[in-house]
């Protein structure tokens, strides 16, 4: 059994405090709401070793470590804690990135190699909750399609916000009955510092850092500054305050294929005219060829494809000035293959839209925190929390696409392109191949992007007794994105001499175009031409996604009998997410002003060949700005519901929660110390979604389409039991048992009942506002050492069988069985029974989700001298799930679940004295699925590879105020891969984003 002294030592920073306990602990420690993170510990912190006549003192990230495994120890929950190293410092720069330290949690990157979202356990964002001052938050962000596009779900962004402002973060990775629903895998509580959870004396605390970064890539130093200022009136009154400021500018390499198909995907007629998924003419035939008994040379006016489109000028052309330049014995080749791995239709897989991918990004990002806390007594604790979080960012990107492979004939697309020479493997997948009569384009996506996040909150706890609290808190939260989104595209049609060769680099292959890819007079822009041929492309849309929050609840705690607490709360939240997005009125390029050329508004992007190993070319694109200028974009005319163009939509939540829970410790009452806590959670949650269907405009309307908007309202209830159980078997050694019903709510994008069509690659997709929320049934054990001050070795099992899960189903449908008028049509070489590729969210059964996770943390006390500053963290997660995917209607397959790495580890060697800090983290994260089904034709799957990111970071102590920091991240340059196809494993995206270094420098007052 423990003793008072240690414990009362270990109770300084825990979440969940036992009322029998309460008058043994710090004033911090018995008004802190059960449910939120204990605060960052001051410079120098106490651990009490009852094995040693001494204590002993630790500063910096070594006490930042003893104080979250305190913290961790103590809790009766699956909880994994982190705090700042100091005053305003946090361990990383990045909150998603310091997570990986802890046991089974995997990072997912964004932009530049940042860390965007985490999963907990293989489950992805979007089951994990976000709580933030105790909160519930969301942060949205927009990003290319290739990284989910505009966000629409739940999950939460750590990009945004900086770590300055956050002195702690915690990880629950089981639940009690007092904490509220909505996760599958984890809640994750941010907290902001207070005045009084500095246990330094002083009235007065200031801390400031300036960082300077710089990035391998893009070659600039960046500014990042921040600053934290806490008085204190005397014992009861005090104001904290910090600011954050960041610019980051940064540089991004890419090969991008979108997606990779096979070369039977269009051929989807007879020459009659019939249906037919076999293989017609997926290429240009060449002068003279017979197919199957077919002439193919047809006089003038051209032969007809299959859908019976004339497409040549003569028998010799196979579009107007595009010749049949083909070979017979490559055009065999193609045809020759009619099913690879025994799928049906088989063929040559070619990459859709193979190119290079500049991306440039300008971020600034600004965030606060104000804090006023009040505690007239020693038992009431009142405090305003305000946070404050702006994340500004301009994107360009620039793409030269290769537009002919992922394009059919009603695209003037495959049908018309020369195959010369071609070669794949024996899966099919391109090794090499050289073209005539290819389509280019040069094309620019400029978004400009803010996310805004802002929260208010009251917090009240009062002790009516040594035996009786109550606390609570009401408070408002808001994020807001906008996006405006410009796209456009030049083109130069039927170019000859293309090629594409795997063979030096499996991943970023080596193309050469045929033409001075730089040169602005062998593009075109404007409408299309009768022959249908395209001369650019132009959109744009303006977008605001709101979400806001609203939480008021009230908790109350008994302490029945000594080490037998009852628990009992309510909570009322509301949930408003609303969409509004408005498109450009025209669907096609405009004709140039008078004297204006490409060349007014084009330049070249560069470092495209140095930065990918000279692979790829250097590319004209468009400039936006000029481009504004010069075709006058402000006057153009915008809409969205009369011309069903862009998003309208919303979704309203109300949820209406109580719960009862006891908990226990029967330390002072059994033999053995037993605590834990044991309870039911009620919740009612009422969903009342909008959202826009295609319809056909009324006569004399502008526009052929037109949005009428559907109303959809419903209600459900879940009751979530749990229990959590600690069993102190000796002093160090704690056994672990937790269960629980866990339930998390589909993405509000998913909820909006909408519907579209995608006319140029044949793709619609559907919502479902009556989809049920994903829900599991969790069971967890562990096995926890602390076999020596700050030290541990655990072991931890975790099983949740999945009941339900949300799936995105596709079938093949004709277009005038979708529901969508077929006005939509108009214009186009689409015919109403033209097959489309159509998705739509569904719940299908789920299947169970198992793993274990393996947890060291080792200060190398026991050495010698100067080594005995040393000290080590590792984990290591292994996970596995069975889902059962519906691939369509007659077909499933079992996979893991996406974004579920079956391996995650994770590993920190480091030293630390009264001067001198230095320590290296090596994250490793295995391949993921992204996408079941991929989404495209004849692929299972997409996936992202394995990665491992190396990181570095050293400090110096000048004097007790002032320290130098040095860091550096992906110190081994890593990319991101992204693949399509557990078979053929073709690549889809392959990204360097750089090395980045920082130094800094801190001053305390």
């Amino acid at each position: 059994m423990l003793t008072d002294k240690r414990r009362c030592t270990h109770q300084l920073y825990v979440s969940i405090s036992l009322a029998s306990l309460a008058a043994a602990l710090p004033l911090e420690a018995q008004t802190r709401a059960p449910d939120t993170p204990a605060q960052a510990p001051s410079a120098a912190a106490t651990v009490a070793d009852p094995d040693a006549a001494d204590d002993i003192v630790v500063t910096g990230f070594r006490a930042a470590l003893t104080s979250a495994l305190n913290q961790k120890r103590n809790e009766t929950a699956a909880v994994d804690s982190i705090v700042a190293e100091d005053i305003g410092k946090f361990p990383d720069s990045n909150l998603a990135e310091s997570m990986q330290r802890i046991p089974g949690v995997a990072l997912s990157r964004g932009d530049g190699g940042e860390g965007r979202n985490i999963s907990v356990r293989g489950l992805g964002a979007q089951f994990t909750r976000v709580r933030i001052n105790g909160m519930e938050g969301v942060s949205q962000v927009s990003g290319t399609d290739i990284r989910g596009g505009v966000a629409t779900g739940r999950s939460f962004d750590f990009v945004t916000f900086p770590t300055e402002i956050f002195s702690a973060l915690s990880v629950r990775k089981t639940l009690s009955a007092d904490v509220e629903e909505g996760s599958l895998g984890a809640t994750v509580d941010l907290r902001a510092p207070r005045p009084f959870d500095q246990k330094s004396d002083k009235d007065f605390v200031f801390s400031g850092t300036a960082r300077g970064i710089y990035n391998d890539i893009r070659k600039q130093v960046d500014p990042r500054l921040s600053a934290l200022v806490s008085k204190k009136f005397g014992d009861t009154f005090g104001i904290l305050g910090s600011i954050a400021y960041s610019r980051r500018h940064i540089d991004e390499y890419a090969y991008s294929a979108v997606d990779v198909i096979p070369t039977t995907v269009y051929g989807l007629a007879q020459p009659s005219g019939t249906a037919n998924a076999g293989v017609i003419f997926p290429f240009c035939t060449p002068v003279g060829y017979t197919y199957r008994g077919v002439a193919v040379n047809s006089p003038v006016p051209g032969y007809r494809q299959p859908n019976g489109t004339p497409i040549g000028a003569d028998a010799n052309n196979c579009s107007t000035n595009n010749p049949r330049t083909g070979t017979a014995s490559a055009y065999d080749y193609i045809m020759s293959r009619t099913g690879v791995n025994g799928r049906p239709g088989g063929g040559v897989y070619l990459p859709r839209l193979p190119r290079p991918v500049k991306s440039s990004q300008d971020q600034q990002r600004l965030a606060g925190s104000l804090t006023l806390q009040w505690k007239p007594d020693d038992r009431t604790d009142i405090s305003l929390d305000g946070l404050y979080s702006r994340f500004k960012v301009n994107r360009l990107d620039t793409m030269f696409d290769a537009r002919s492979f992922g394009r059919a004939i009603s695209n003037n697309g495959q049908p018309l392109t020369s195959v010369r020479e071609i070669e794949v493997d024996d899966n099919g997948s391109l090794i090499h191949g050289l073209f005539d009569g290819v389509d280019l384009r040069s094309e620019m996506q400029d978004e400009r992007f803010t996310s805004e996040f802002k929260q208010a909150n009251l917090n009240i706890d009062h002790r009516f007794s040594d035996t009786v609290r109550l606390y609570g808190l009401v408070g408002i939260n808001r994020s807001t994105l906008d996006v405006n989104r410009l796209q456009v595209a030049i083109d130069s049609n039927d170019t000859r001499n293309w090629s594409i060769d795997f063979r030096d680099n499996p991943d970023i292959p080596k193309i050469g175009y045929g033409i001075d890819t730089t040169n602005p007079a062998l593009f075109q822009y404007g409408p299309p031409l009768a022959t249908a041929d395209q001369r650019g492309q132009l959109s744009n849309f303006i977008r605001r996604n709101t979400i806001t929050s609203k939480t008021a609840e009230l908790n109350g705690e008994w302490e029945a009998a000594p080490g037998f607490t009852l628990q009992a709360g309510g909570q009322y939240r509301t949930n408003e997410y609303v969409a509004r997005e408005r498109q450009l009125g025209t669907t096609t390029p405009l004709a140039l002003p008078t004297g204006v050329s490409l060349a007014s508004f084009t330049t070249v992007t560069k470092g495209v060949g140095s930065n990918l190993g000279g692979q790829l070319q250097d590319f004209v694109t468009i400039d936006p700005g000029r481009f504004r200028s010069a075709v006058g974009l402000d006057s153009y005319a915008y809409c969205s519901i009369e011309c069903a163009r862009g998003t309208y939509g919303g979704v309203s939540e109300k949820y209406s929660s109580g719960y009862l829970m006891v908990k226990f410790n029967t330390e002072n009452t059994l033999p053995f110390a037993l605590r834990g806590d044991a309870g039911v959670r009620y919740v009612h949650t009422r969903l009342d979604t909008y959202g826009p269907i295609t319809t056909a405009a009324p006569a004399g309307s502008t526009y052929s389409s037109r949005f009428v908007i559907s109303e959809v309202g419903r209600s459900y209830e879940d009751w979530l039991p749990s229990m959590n159980l600690a069993l102190d078997i000796t002093p160090d050694l704690i056994a672990r048992a937790s269960a629980a019903r866990v339930m998390s709510r589909p993405s509000y994008g998913q909820l909006i009942p909408a519907g579209s069509a995608n006319l140029v690659i044949q793709t619609a997709s559907f919502s479902n506002p009556f989809l049920d929320p994903i829900r599991a049934n969790t069971f967890d054990a562990a096995l926890e050492w602390y076999f020596a001050p700050g030290s541990l070795i655990s072991v931890a099992y975790f099983y949740k069988n999945i009941e339900t899960y949300i799936q995105t189903t596709s079938r093949q449908v004709a277009f005038q069985d979708i529901g969508l008028p077929l006005s939509l049509l108009t214009g186009t070489q689409l015919s109403p029974n033209d097959l489309f590729t159509v998705q739509r969210s569904n719940n299908t059964p789920g299947g169970p989700l198992r793993g274990f996770e393996v947890n060291l943390q080792l200060p190398f006390r026991f050495l010698p001298g100067a080594l005995s500053n040393f000290g080590a963290l590792a984990n290591f997660t292994r996970v596995r799930s069975d889902i059962n995917y519906i691939i369509s209607p007659t077909l499933s397959r079992t996979a893991p679940l996406v974004g579920l790495s079956p391996e995650t580890a994770s590993g920190t060697l480091y030293y630390e004295d009264d001067k001198f800090s230095i320590r290296s983290t090596v994250n490793y994260r295995g391949s993921f699925l992204t996408a079941v089904p991929s989404g495209s034709v004849d692929a299972d799957s997409t996936s992202n590879a394995s990665s491992i990111f190396v990181d570095a970071s050293a400090s110096y102590a000048l004097t007790h105020n002032i320290k130098l920091i040095a860091e550096v991240t992906n110190i081994t340059n890593e990319t991101n891969r992204l693949t399509v196809d557990t078979v053929r494993r073709d690549p889809l995206y392959t990204a360097y984003f750089g090395r980045t270094y920082a130094l800094a420098v801190n001053f305390q007052f």
